[in-house]
């Protein structure tokens, strides 16, 4: 059978602008970049159109030569993954620098990998260029592929050079049928955040049952968000694993700032986030902080404790306690405790999310609003100071999240409680739960309700 996407690899030793060319192809900053060695500790990954072609481009982590750290280690492990899953693999070398023993182990392991092998010669437009070529020619791949990936050097000729390569593996081009479908797809996207070293790589690898990203008990070993598409119960689901956020005052320049960034654009693009705590510590301010971020995007939100199997059920009644003092002001956000290392509870996540999913996509008809606002408003009368508050009609004006117009007689008079009773009451009459609604009271005078 035809395959009908590729899987393109870029690999090369620490700091030879392999994330600036992940960068450059794919159109956006998705991997983290900087001038420093080992920036890229996960595969990153990210599935674009290359003329035609379904392409799932992958950063790797720097291959480095001599004695390793556990970290060096694992991202090492990560790289070699990433070539042993790739049909065609980008190997990225630093014209500016002589070629290093580390970059001959790179070419000989990717020679036993016998996967074919584009060469590219990066910042190329530095003054030693012509002194280094020569020994370029030395890894035994042929022509290099010349770019600055930097300034946007070559990046038309390495494509087209990408797509020859994909031709001869036979990789069929994406269909205009399939763009269509994949454009109207409506994936539930989650992003799994939280403090560093709250768990969130070793969640995400066990919903996938291998080691997609690094596991460390080095707090902020994760600095990209990465992307990864799994099927559940026969839906389709895109997780995000992200950069913990540090507390304001501790986030440096650069390369934590930058995944701080792309923590909060991993929240931005999903329906639900996950924020994970850690059991065997005490709710912090930055984890209020977090919170806070989600519900300022209106997302879906689960609470998930982890490292349960680090405590006895006493220790978790106490837990809940303190949780929900704490977060008193999110009472429709879901709890559960997990231990992600050892997969306990973990789907119990995923079994949420689709319904929060669901109550974030609820529609509610113009008369079951109405007939919930008569019941509810005489139930408990509105008061707004000398004068009498009353409805008049409600209606829904969206969804993701839900979004209702309510008009009121001196709504603006209406006590803060009063519209917290009003919201209160209708998650009770039609759900909702672990997704934030908006209501937004409307001043109207009419005396005609509509139907």
């Amino acid at each position: 059978m035809t395959p009908s996407s590729a899987a393109i690899a870029i690999v090369g030793r620490p700091n030879v602008g392999k994330s600036t060319l992940f960068n450059r192809l794919i159109g956006s900053r998705q991997a983290v970049t900087a001038k420093e060695a080992g920036t890229t500790r996960d595969r990153v990954q990210h599935i674009y159109n290359l003329e035609g072609y379904e392409v799932e481009l992958t950063d790797t982590g720097g291959l480095a030569s001599g004695k390793k750290d556990d970290l060096e280690h694992d991202m090492e492990k990560q790289a070699k993954i990433g070539i042993e899953q790739s049909d065609l693999i980008v190997f990225v070398v630093d014209t500016i620098q002589s070629l290093t023993a580390e970059d001959f182990e790179v070419a000989n392991l990717l020679r036993r990998s016998k996967k074919p092998v584009i060469l590219v010669a990066n910042k190329c437009d530095n003054q030693n260029i012509e002194e280094n070529m020569f020994n370029i020619y030395e890894l035994g791949f042929g022509e290099p592929v010349l770019v600055s990936a930097i300034h946007k050097v070559g990046i038309d000729i390495l494509e087209d050079t990408m797509v020859a390569n994909l031709k001869k593996l036979k990789i069929k081009k994406k269909t205009k049928a399939k763009i269509k479908a994949e454009e109207e797809s409506d994936n539930l996207k989650i992003s799994i955040v939280g403090r560093p070293n709250a768990g969130k790589s070793s969640l995400l690898n066990g919903f996938l049952g291998e080691e997609r990203v690094i596991v460390s008990d080095i707090p902020g070993t994760t600095r990209d968000s990465t992307d990864t598409d799994i099927e559940y119960e026969n839906e389709e689901i895109t997780l995000t694993d992200t950069a913990g956020l540090r507390r304001r005052g501790k986030i440096e320049k650069g390369i934590e700032k930058f995944s701080s960034l792309r923590c909060k654009d991993s929240i931005e693009r999903s329906d639900v986030s996950v924020i994970l705590l850690d059991a065997t510590e005490p709710v912090t301010a930055q984890d209020l902080h977090i919170i806070e971020l989600i519900l300022k995007e209106k997302k879906g939100l689960i609470i998930a404790v982890n490292k349960v199997d680090l405590s006895n059920e006493n220790e978790k009644e106490y837990i809940l306690r303190k949780l929900r003092r704490k977060c008193d002001f999110i009472p429709w956000a879901p709890l559960v405790f997990i231990s992600a290392k050892n997969k306990k509870n973990i789907f119990k996540i995923l079994d949420l999310a689709l319904e929060i999913k669901a109550s974030r996509e609820t529609e509610i008809s113009t008369s079951k609003i109405n007939s919930f606002l008569k019941k509810t408003t005489l139930k408990h009368l509105p008061a707004a100071g000398k004068s009498i508050a009353k409805y008049f009609y409600g209606n829904q004006a969206g969804t993701n999240p839900p979004r209702f117009m309510l008009f009121f007689k001196n709504a603006g008079k209406l006590h803060f409680s009063y519209r917290r009773y009003i919201e209160n009451e209708m998650r009770k009459e039609f759900g909702f739960e672990g997704t934030p609604i908006s209501l937004t009271f409307r001043e109207t005078s009419t005396t005609t309700k509509e139907k």
